[in-house]
């Protein structure tokens, strides 16, 4: 009887492994070109205002704007940067250019980079989107943790998906924030 337990859970320990290896092989084989959440990026300049920047993220569903100057990346607009450095300082909106609020110089990938690799950029230096830039510093899109998320989770439908409602868990029926 006992054997049979040790069995049983070798097996499963076994299947798990597997996953794992199946997932890693996933991630870690992957560039970020192949998720399928990609799109080209939504670009500002510099001078453009908060205001009209927030009009257009709520506009087209997004969280971060691609800060353009000369068709080169010079930085990205947040909500995070709306929350931190707009409203936690009283800055206006109407009157304040995007460029003063920005972060500039953001670390970048390319469309070839692995997934890992912006899993990796994501986790270590606390971003939620990272922008792609071509050889010449061009934008070319924007990878959102969201994105990485979704593509892991396609990978694990059953197991992700099809959870049983767990009330005492918190497991949400709506979509909740932004």
């Amino acid at each position: 009887m006992n054997e049979d337990i040790i069995l049983e859970e070798e097996a499963i320990a076994e299947e798990r492994a597997e996953e794992a290896r199946r997932l890693g092989k996933e991630i870690l084989g992957r560039p970020i070109r192949d998720l399928p959440a990609m799109k080209p990026p939504i670009t500002v300049g510099p001078q453009t205002t908060i205001a009209e920047a927030v009009e257009r993220m709520t506009q087209e569903r997004i969280g971060c704007m691609v800060v353009v100057e000369n068709e080169k990346l010079v930085g990205v607009f947040t909500e995070r940067d709306v929350l931190t450095r707009v409203v936690a300082r009283g800055v206006d909106p109407r009157s304040t250019a995007v460029a003063e609020v920005m972060t500039r110089d953001p670390e970048s990938l390319s469309l070839e980079d692995g997934i890992a690799y912006a899993l990796n950029k994501m986790s270590v230096g606390g971003f939620r989107h990272i922008p792609l830039v071509d050889a010449e510093g061009r934008p070319t899109g924007v990878v959102a943790m969201r994105a990485i998320v979704d593509y892991i989770v396609d990978l694990f439908p059953t197991e992700v998906l099809n959870l049983p409602p767990a009330p005492a868990l918190g497991i949400t029926r709506e979509r909740e924030g932004a």
